[in-house]
């Protein structure tokens, strides 16, 4: 009786990563067949806000992708190739850090949308931009590509309740004008 306990506590760990495969599987189906968007947070950018002087138009003045988050934002692209997503309708915050992470997706045409802007630290109205993105979402989520939302960690966090990790993807079934949270797909370097 303890070796087969034992050996149950051992295999537990394989257990859960197969659960955890299972769901991203389902998640990437989801995406390809539609009814659903990625949200995406922008790859890694070290510090927190951005630097006195931030302007919208000027990279110099903001927080900006290091080399390993350009790495990241191009495997997230290749990730979502290997699940067999080539493009996608590609909309984006204005900040050069998710400009860029959506450039290294390589998924199609980028679309900068101002309604994905952070408003982080008085930056700019949370209920105004979260009506923005959400009326994008009702929109888009039934076009002919898989919708993907390149923002910062506040949008993401008023729109699922989550708290996503950078390059993180967040996937989010649309129910009308209602999102609901179908999982989390974890990306790492």
């Amino acid at each position: 009786m303890r070796r087969l306990l034992v050996c149950l506590f051992l295999l537990l760990p394989l257990s859960a990563a197969a659960q955890t495969q299972a769901d991203e599987t389902a998640l990437w189906a989801a995406l390809r067949d539609g009814g659903h968007v990625a949200l995406i947070r922008h790859a890694l950018a070290p510090g927190t806000g951005d630097p006195p002087g931030f302007r919208v138009d000027d990279c110099r003045t903001q927080r900006n992708l290091s080399p390993a988050g350009q790495a990241q934002a191009r495997a997230i692209g290749e990730r979502f190739r290997a699940n067999g997503i080539d493009s996608a309708a590609v909309f984006s915050s204005q900040w050069c850090r998710c400009l860029d992470t959506a450039r290294e997706l390589a998924l199609g045409e980028i679309t900068p949308f101002a309604g994905l802007n952070s408003f982080f630290a008085g930056r700019g109205d949370e209920a105004q931009h979260t009506r923005a993105a959400r009326a994008l979402i009702a929109e888009q989520a039934s076009g002919q590509h898989p919708l993907v939302l390149v923002t910062h960690q506040v949008n993401i966090t008023a729109l699922s309740g989550v708290f996503p990790a950078a390059g993180e993807i967040i996937v989010m079934r649309v129910d009308g004008n209602t999102l609901r949270l179908a999982g989390q797909i974890r990306t790492s370097l």
